[in-house]
């Protein structure tokens, strides 16, 4: 947002909310979840996301329908294969998309596995112009009755904390998506600072605040201070890994030291040097996560169906 444009927008906040909280609060959560231009901006965005569509090139695509409406897009890799091989999901962060990720989702499609990466609504190949935990979680969970359950899940920054949000079942009338192993990549631990920060920004006193923070509970059905995701990390029973960069300055590094004092299923991994967003792409970070994922993996190997056992197919030329 321009200095311009934050000015008029606080400007236009302070009169709403002089006539009422409430209504200020119902638009400053519109305006939260409206999401930025799928367009990159600036030569090295432009230049990532172009390395990343054309590593993403050859994979399937599919349109997913979110329960309630809206919809999704999804990237496949590996898709189709024969016997048994490890199905990993990939979430991307706010402003970002598959393309984003496709080091991680390549990296992980070099071990046989099959690889789903997302597109929330709003961003990447999905249409429409908002996005809410609400509706990532409907994301994730449509990914699953899809493609099928998932053996583990990588998510940077809110794709993460989405992936966390799923897999403890959240949200009321949303089934848990639990893989076997979670991946966290800079993500948030719980989500009331962000809109605190936002309030601050745009101007919002307290009553429009409070107004803001009860339409997150209108529309996802949980309060805002229940979205404790490094709770939910020590509860699920599950291994996860949080890897995040010390240097991060979008996602303050203490939301990984709350992540790893969750519980003794949790393991922190430092990549410091690579910030925020460089840290998807670094190869000591995707050495970390294949080998994470390895990890007690026997029972994955895939299985070798004979070429006389498979049933004829009839092709079509």
């Amino acid at each position: 947002m321009t200095n311009f444009a934050l000015k008029v927008t606080r400007l236009g906040f302070s009169l709403l909310q002089s006539v009422s909280p409430r209504l200020a609060g119902t638009a400053a959560f519109r305006l939260f979840c409206v999401t930025p231009s799928t367009r990159p901006k600036g030569e090295k965005a432009k230049a990532a996301h172009a390395a990343g569509a054309a590593k993403l090139a050859g994979a399937e695509r599919f349109t997913l329908r979110l329960a309630g409406g809206g919809r999704a897009h999804a990237y496949r890799l590996n898709g189709g294969a024969l016997g048994r091989r490890p199905r990993y999901l990939v979430t991307h962060g706010w402003g970002s998309s598959g393309a984003y990720m496709a080091d991680i989702a390549t990296t992980l499609a070099a071990t046989g596995a099959e690889v789903i990466a997302v597109d929330f609504p709003g961003h990447g190949r999905a249409a429409g112009r908002m996005l809410h935990m609400g509706m990532a979680v409907k994301a994730i969970a449509a990914a699953e009755r899809r493609f099928g359950a998932f053996d583990a899940a990588i998510g940077h920054s809110f794709g993460g904390a989405a992936l966390m949000v799923a897999a403890a079942g959240m949200l009321p009338g949303e089934s848990a998506v639990l893989p076997e192993k979670l991946v966290l990549i800079g993500s948030p631990s719980e989500m009331h600072w962000l809109f605190k920060d936002f309030g601050r920004l745009i101007g919002l006193r307290r009553p429009a605040q409070q107004a803001l923070e009860n339409e997150v509970h209108r529309v996802t059905g949980r309060r805002l201070e229940a979205f404790d995701a490094s709770g939910a990390a020590g509860a699920i029973q599950r291994p996860v890994m949080i890897v995040h960069a010390e240097d991060d300055k979008e996602v303050s590094a203490n939301h990984a030291r709350r992540y790893a004092a969750a519980g003794n299923a949790v393991r922190l991994h430092w990549a410091n040097g690579f910030g925020h967003r460089r840290i998807v792409a670094a190869r000591s970070v995707l050495d970390a996560i294949t080998g994470f994922l390895a990890e007690d993996d026997s029972g994955k190997d895939a299985e070798i169906i004979p070429l006389f056992a498979l049933p004829a197919r009839r092709v079509s030329l």
